[in-house]
């Protein structure tokens, strides 16, 4: 098998495996009791918040673990609401599942989204949000990088133009920590989402970054875990995992992201020397290292998987696997349902090698 959905989810690295192995046995206390095991599991814990933190070049005291980038997206735009409301919210109209089916639930709350329109390399417009924006706007969420297309978003400069109006800013980082370096001062945004298993770390683990001064209420109630805000005895097993994933990153990013985009470039390169026609959406603009979008002319992308079950790949997000319907991202970059449903992405990551992108061109189109 050839694993080329890395966007999907990520294999554990194996200095994460290291470092959680012995949690297996030794996470037996309470991070909250006062005897020597709960404060051994207290002292993992606060050393991955302070290694995640490195990451995303913050205090520690900002960063707020939870279950992942689902549970911080329902928490800051279910957060503000709770704090603000009924308000008006702008909100890309190619983002994940994780933002958008919050947005259609909170209209029954009265409030109301605006979604920003993207251009034709899948990037949303600085002007388009300044256009859109209300006296009653309170938050704008716009991803960081697009997990189908991998576009980077303008997020610092949206940032910039929210801080001018007083709005909220919030990025789902999801797909980007783990490839490119993410400085949330340099961003200057409010509140940002992270997703362990989008960086080689396990499944159910995340956290918020929450900026020194933005207040936040309570998604659930409980005791006091994480400053009162996310209640509930912490996943030490999982948290030492994500730690140890983002000291990888620090210490290793620059050599990570060359290879991956070494991995990716190889990729898009055999597959063009093979197929006339072919199209790689959101070529021009700023891309993930790892990602490619590509349009197959022939066979539907299912169909085309489905005749290569050597292939681990997807049409586009995981979350969508069930779905018959054309991919949304790829239909608001203005692209026809014959083209998003010949598009496959591929995206590359920890294990793949260049033997790998060679035969995967070769499955692909055999």
């Amino acid at each position: 098998m050839i694993y080329l959905d890395h966007n999907a989810s990520t294999p554990l690295a194996p200095e994460v495996k290291a470092a959680m192995l012995p949690w297996l046995d030794g996470a037996v206390g309470n991070p909250s009791s006062g005897h020597a095991f709960g404060q051994a599991c207290r002292a993992a814990v606060e050393l991955a918040r302070r290694q995640l933190a490195a990451l995303l070049g913050c205090h520690p005291y900002d960063v707020l673990f939870t279950s992942g980038g689902t549970e911080s997206n329902n928490w800051v735009l279910q957060g503000l609401v709770r704090r603000f409301g009924p308000c008006h919210m702008l909100v890309s109209a190619v983002e994940h599942p994780a933002v958008l089916e919050v947005c259609r639930f909170l209209a029954s709350q009265g409030v109301e989204t605006t979604l920003l329109p993207v251009d034709e390399l899948c990037r949303v417009r600085v002007e388009d949000a300044e256009r859109a924006m209300r006296p009653d706007t309170r938050l704008l969420s716009v991803m960081l990088a697009n997990n189908e297309t991998g576009t980077l978003q303008p997020v610092a400069e949206l940032a910039a133009l929210c801080r001018s109006r007083g709005i909220l800013c919030h990025t789902d980082a999801a797909q980007v920590l783990g490839k490119l370096p993410v400085d949330v001062s340099a961003l200057s945004v409010d509140l940002l989402s992270v997703a362990g298993h989008k960086l080689n770390a396990p499944k159910g683990v995340g956290a918020l970054y929450l900026r020194g001064g933005v207040e936040l209420p309570p998604l659930l109630y409980g005791a006091g875990h994480e400053r009162g805000l996310r209640p509930g005895t912490e996943n030490v097993l999982e948290l030492v995992g994500l730690g140890a994933a983002a000291r990888r990153f620090v210490e290793d990013g620059a050599e990570i992201t060359a290879e991956l985009r070494r991995l990716r470039d190889r990729l898009e390169t055999e597959l063009r020397a093979r197929v006339p026609g072919l199209r790689i959406h959101g070529e021009g603009a700023e891309r993930l290292p790892n990602t490619t979008s590509v349009y197959l002319p022939g066979r539907r992308v299912d169909d085309r998987l489905a005749r290569c079950p050597e292939l681990a790949a997807s049409a586009g997000a995981a979350c969508h696997a069930d779905s018959t319907s054309p991919s949304h991202v790829l239909t608001a970059m203005g692209l026809s349902t014959e083209v998003a449903e010949r598009t496959l992405r591929l995206s590359v990551g920890l294990g793949n090698t260049e033997e790998e992108m060679v035969r995967a061109a070769e499955l692909l189109t055999r």
